[in-house]
């Protein structure tokens, strides 16, 4: 391709109010990564990034420069973004500017779409930017279209590359399992590559979590610094691949993980990754955090400035063992508690293979008539006369073996079809690349919807992996099924999404193995961990913390560690979404006093707990206190959370210093859920501070008494 001559020299501006991507074409046509940093003051120096090429790697045409979406086979010796097979089976690529257009989406919003061709194939590619300016969030995604005769194979399509240039970077990564999740770990960056990704299809976070924190010349630090903090929405397979070249430069790519996975593409149709989102800060990952937070509640996340509603589980009391008189004498405990909503469990449906354990009934969605002979109805009506909302749990994607669907359906059912089948918590999973099985799915939410309008809460689970990995539907295309199921399963969540648009859902995985942003326009909220330990709870929120608002988290009340008091294990889940999966029964009645009261105090603070601004004060991987703190956008209310974990003998005791307020108001600060007949022992309780001693000498409110906690409000006088 011959560029044109408006085309040389161009200058193309991604900002938000803190941050600059800038990228510039060079006199070869293509178009190069210029600056990402701190936003610039003046025009001059931006038109100025034009003649200053870049040192990267060679291009193999003598130029120089950070290749925006780089290519295979363009002359680049490193990891490129885009891997096509041709249809006349040439491999390489090589793309050159081709226009830009932009627009504002709703004057916070500017969307930058950049396109790119091959001079020698009919190939487009378009890179999209989305800034939100004062959020300071970008997120990025790619459409690759052509016009070649025969289909072309993708064998590599990231989302994004971004390019780094530090004396050193920092990668803190986010790990774990079955209810240990959200572990955070940080390691230098050495010459080479380092790569986080999952291969597990649907429970696709169960090991590693699609989110990554950089510190660029530092480890990434909570209150200052320089961050980068990204996440793929994308609920499958994904790929983040770091990698340092000999110029000690470090690419970020980001996008679908291609094992597995070469993809089809015939002429004319369009394949579109995931979004890459991505905040900087340089005032460490706090600020970044808030910029996330802010983002989703206003942009991404289902419902994100609404309401969410209180409930009680019955899993941790009953299991699968329970019938209609226990559920309405849970519903009459919901009431008692005060909460907004009574959720079944699992465990409420099959009649050929009753649903009585893990093994059976998975994908028989008939109410189970032994244990509820008047169905679904019967308990909507129980809950409205007790006065709640009725809630219920799904696992629309399995099937158990033993079940009337695997016996009429087999060919929905992902299974290799000639080797011993690998069972994952005794379930296989049903092919979502199949458009009948997205029908079924979906069929799943309507039916049950179209029965019983009065339900008014749906909790979303998906317990196994993809194992077996073969689709009867996709026959000679295997490798397009990790793609193709999420598509699917996306497919579905429109549906439900179209005709449903206020129904809440909770996306739930095992616990936290389903947590990623494209998901969540469809779900409210999320399951964190099985594990509601409040101590471990207090690590795994400290964790998804740093990407996601509190109303996003759900967090319950149960019996984990009972070592810990009642007050102890409300104060933690007070943090985010509350609600209980407890017996009242098991509770002394200055207990119970307690739960109704914190119930009450926190519908009072919803306002500040859902949607005030986060801040991280004391880390509880530094030591064996944490505090974080929500203030409200006015500076007006706050609330400050303390936990003593396992104090040291003798440990000295520092004093908490505040964020957020206002240096020039003054705050009345009073210890709040108290368990009855207790005073708080803080002796400046009641009393009032300016906010700015607040934030520069600080309370000592730390204690040496382990598992304890202490929830301090905040008001502006």
């Amino acid at each position: 391709m011959t560029l044109h001559a408006e085309n040389e020299n161009r200058v193309i501006r991604i900002s938000t109010d803190e941050t600059d991507l800038i990228y510039c074409t060079n006199s070869n046509g293509r178009l190069y990564q210029a600056y990402f940093g701190e936003k610039l003051l003046h025009e001059a120096d931006i038109t100025a990034l034009s003649s200053d090429e870049k040192g990267g790697a060679d291009s193999g045409a003598g130029q120089k420069g950070w290749d925006i979406y780089l290519p295979a086979g363009s002359g680049d010796y490193f990891e490129p973004a885009l891997g096509i097979t041709h249809s006349d089976g040439n491999r390489s690529t090589v793309l050159t500017f081709a226009s830009v257009d932009t627009k504002s989406l709703d004057g916070n919003a500017t969307e930058t779409i950049i396109r790119l061709q091959d001079g020698q194939y009919p190939l487009e590619v378009a890179l999209h930017y989305v800034a939100y300016k004062k959020e300071n969030i970008i997120k990025t995604w790619t459409e690759i279209k052509h016009q070649e005769k025969k289909p072309i194979h993708l064998t590599e399509y990231a989302s994004s590359i971004l390019y780094l240039e530090h004396p050193a970077y920092y990668l803190t990564e986010f790990s774990g399992d079955w209810a240990k999740e959200m572990q955070m770990s940080t390691q230098p960056l050495q010459p080479g590559k380092k790569v986080l990704e999952t291969k597990l299809g649907t429970r696709a976070a169960m090991f590693m979590y699609p989110f990554f924190e950089l510190g660029l010349g530092q480890p990434a630090h909570e209150h200052q610094g320089e961050v980068l903090l990204g996440t793929i929405g994308w609920t499958g397979n994904y790929r983040f691949t770091f990698e340092v070249d000999n110029m000690h430069h470090l690419r970020v790519i980001s996008g679908i993980n291609p094992y597995a996975s070469r993809y089809e593409l015939p002429a004319g149709e369009t394949f579109a990754t995931p979004e890459f989102i991505f905040t900087r800060s340089d005032e460490g990952t706090g600020k970044a955090s808030r910029h996330f937070h802010a983002w989703a509640r206003h942009y991404q996340l289902k419902d994100g400035k609404g309401d969410r509603m209180t409930l009680l589980n019955n899993w941790e009391n009953t299991g699968f063992q329970f019938d209609e008189q226990k559920l309405s004498g849970l519903m009459q405990e919901a009431k008692h508690l005060g909460v907004d909503m009574f959720l079944l469990d699992d465990g409420w449906f099959g009649n050929k293979y009753p649903r009585n354990n893990d093994r059976a009934g998975l994908g028989d969605w008939q109410v189970m008539e032994n244990k509820l002979p008047h169905g679904i109805p019967f308990l909507v009506k129980e809950a409205e006369k007790a006065g709640v909302k009725f809630g219920i749990w799904i696992e629309p994607e399995m099937v158990n073996p033993k079940s009337e669907l695997a016996e009429k359906h087999p060919d929905w059912i992902i299974k290799l079809p000639n080797r011993e089948t690998y069972y994952y918590r005794n379930q296989l999973v049903l092919d979502l690349s199949n458009p009948e099985v997205q029908d079924f799915v979906f069929g799943v939410v309507d039916g049950l919807l179209t029965d019983n309008p009065g339900i008014a809460y749906f909790k979303w689970d998906c317990n196994s992996p993809i194992t077996n990995v073969y689709s009867p539907y996709l026959k000679d295309k295997q490798e397009q099924l990790y793609v193709d199921y999420v598509r699917g399963l996306y497919k579905v969540l429109d549906r439900i999404q179209a005709k449903y648009p206020h129904i809440p859902m909770m996306l739930c995985s095992g616990g936290g193995g389903r947590c990623d942003y494209e998901a969540l326009k469809y779900f409210t909220e999320f399951w964190a961990s099985d594990n509601t330990d409040p101590v471990e709870r207090l690590y795994i929120q400290w964790g998804f913390s740093q990407f996601f608002p509190s109303k996003a988290m759900c967090a319950h009340v149960t019996s984990w560690n009972r070592r810990t008091s009642v007050k102890f294990r409300v104060d933690v889940a007070m943090m985010c979404k509350l609600g209980f999966d407890i017996g009242l029964d098991g509770l002394s009645a200055d207990e119970r006093t307690f739960c109704q009261e914190a119930v009450t105090t926190y519908n009072r603070l919803k306002p500040v707990i859902l949607d005030g601004d986060l801040y991280r004060l004391v880390s509880p991987y530094e030591g064996e206190h944490t505090a974080v703190m929500h203030v409200d956008e006015a500076q007006s209310k706050a609330l400050l959370y303390t936990y003593n974990i396992y104090p040291r003998f003798g440990e000295a005791l520092y004093p908490i210093h505040f964020q957020g307020l206002n240096p020039n108001k003054q705050y009345k600060i009073e210890e709040i859920n108290l368990m009855p007949g207790t005073k708080s022992a803080f002796q400046g309780n009641g009393q009032t501070y300016s906010g700015d001693y607040l934030m520069k000498v600080g309370l000592r409110l730390f204690t040496t008494e382990t598992t304890s906690s202490h929830l301090f409000e905040l008001t502006a006088l």
